[in-house]
């Protein structure tokens, strides 16, 4: 399904954006400290280019030699492009995905034919294991190890400290080979740098590394993980994706890319590694020891508390010749990740459709975190039937399960038109009738709107047209312009005001 040529490093990624003039290298000196931060933010907010700080400043004033690369993904474009697509064609990106998920058997020699880019999708996710890498030009190990020789942000005025905001996790679970990649988790979770050679590993219980260190500490042995600093395009956004825990993000990014990934057995932990990362940290998370990750500014434009989460003891770094460092920030929408979200969105719907067949568009408001609310429109056809479609897509997936509120309307509106949704309910939906509250469901425990944490309300508002036994009224008729009238008023236009009609 690609249309673009694969990425297999950060670099060639880089090369594509430069040659497509999205980006631009920053030649002043900007601290780590807040500064580089308030420069990413507002070029993102102005849909502007990948930005390359040559000259990081670190905290005692010197400069870092090591460059900073932020904004990759900055726009729905550039999220598209490392998806291999241009923006037109994701939603034909989204439908083939969810026929890698669920394909229908083959009906005969054309149609098994035809399905040849899904199979050579599928022969792409078997990975190819090398026995020399770029990420192993230059190897430190036990003193040679110090965190502090990356430039990494500071973000925010309040953060307690640098943290690692773009890493690539790679974890497998106990019992597991080191060559079984198949049942390998690849996660974005954030890294508190602690000290020279610790870091604090924030994964959340529900999340796959979280899981895979839990089977470690049952048996009282620390957990073998690897950070990757700099991935390749389609193994970040693989590993950003909500994809089923029975699916490995490594070797999904294969399908992604349509190459089969490159990857090279790590220094001091027995794990694969992307080979063309630019950094990686090894090490082992304690089963037991825990340190104090936080606060750091959050996706919900608030500071989280600082909680207890495991500890990394680093024991190796492995990178390339003058490597490249890769960050983001979070904070309130617009972020890179509420842009990664509106590109999942559209993504995601033929998989939602398959399940809920009479949803016909669905939109995840940025300003709203991107997942705490969902507009939905519908082909209605039964009483009942927007109640029916809320209480599927909570079910459904587990970000749905951190959407607090979905408001359903009908396929005549545009759900991500804020004037259509007014419209709607303000014409469309009764408060007595028309909104479901539920008690006691799970909740992002950041949400500090939540009575507890983790736990909270949800909120269903049905803002489609009343049917049958929903109303005793019968119901207006919505006013349109004859297409007659509407084409001669353009017609008129563009020959007696064609600055105004145009």
């Amino acid at each position: 399904m690609r249309v673009l040529p694969p990425h297999p490093s950060l670099r060639s990624f880089l090369d594509w954006c430069a040659n497509a003039g999205q980006y631009q290298s920053v030649p002043d000196r900007v601290s780590l400290r807040h500064q580089m931060t308030a420069v990413h933010r507002a070029v993102l907010e102005r849909g502007g280019p990948v930005l390359r700080f040559d000259q990081p400043v670190l905290d005692g004033g010197a400069t870092s030699d090591m460059p900073v690369v932020t904004n990759l993904f900055g726009t729905p474009e550039r999220v598209a492009a490392g998806l291999g697509v241009t923006l037109d064609r994701l939603d034909d990106l989204g439908a083939f995905l969810a026929a890698l998920r669920s394909p229908s058997p083959p009906g005969g020699l054309r149609d098994a034919l035809s399905r040849w880019p899904m199979l050579k999708a599928a022969l792409a996710t078997r990975p190819r294991i090398a026995g020399s890498a770029s990420v192993h030009d230059r190897f430190l190990e036990g003193a040679q190890v110090d965190l502090s020789a990356i430039p990494v942000q500071t973000h925010w005025p309040d953060d307690a400290g640098p943290l690692i905001t773009w890493p690539v996790v790679i974890t497998r679970p106990h019992g597991s080979a080191a060559t079984d990649i198949g049942r390998y988790n690849a996660g974005i979770y954030r890294a508190q740098v602690l000290s020279r050679d610790k870091v604090i590993m924030r994964w959340l219980p529900h999340r796959g590394g979280a899981a895979h260190h839990r089977s470690w500490t049952r048996q009282g042995e620390a957990t073998p993980v690897a950070i990757v600093l700099g991935a390749d395009p389609a193994t970040l956004l693989s590993a950003a994706l909500p994809l089923p825990e029975t699916v490995s993000e490594l070797t999904f990014a294969g399908a992604l890319n349509g190459t089969r990934p490159r990857l090279v057995a790590a220094k001091t932990v027995d794990l694969m590694v992307p080979a063309e990362a630019e950094i990686v940290l090894e090490g082992w998370v304690s089963p037991t020891e825990l340190a104090p990750e936080g606060p750091f500014g959050d996706h919900t434009g608030y500071y989280n508390k600082a909680e207890p989460f495991p500890v990394m003891q680093v024991t190796a770094i492995t990178q390339r010749q003058a490597p490249i460092y890769l960050s983001t920030y979070t904070g309130r929408p617009p972020d890179e990740p509420a842009i990664i979200g509106e590109v999942f969105n559209r993504l995601a719907l033929p998989t939602i459709r398959a399940q809920i067949p009479e949803l016909r568009d669905l939109w995840l408001p940025p300003a709203a975190c991107s997942y705490r609310m969902a507009v939905v429109s519908i082909d209605k056809r039964y009483p009942g039937q927007a109640r029916r479609v809320m209480m599927a897509l909570w079910g459904m997936l587990p970000q749905f399960s951190y959407t607090k509120m979905i408001v359903v309307v009908d396929s005549d509106l545009d759900p991500a038109n804020w004037d259509d949704i007014a419209w709607a309910l303000a014409t469309r939906m009764d408060p007595a009738r028309d909104v479901m509250l539920i008690e006691n469901t799970p909740m992002d425990y950041l949400d500090f709107a939540s009575p507890r944490a983790g736990l909270a309300g949800k909120m269903g508002i049905d803002a489609t047209v009343k049917i049958e036994s929903e109303t005793s009224r019968q119901w207006g008729e919505v006013m349109k312009t004859a297409p007659k009238d509407a084409a001669f008023a353009a017609d008129l236009l563009s020959r007696v005001m064609p600055d105004f009609a145009s």
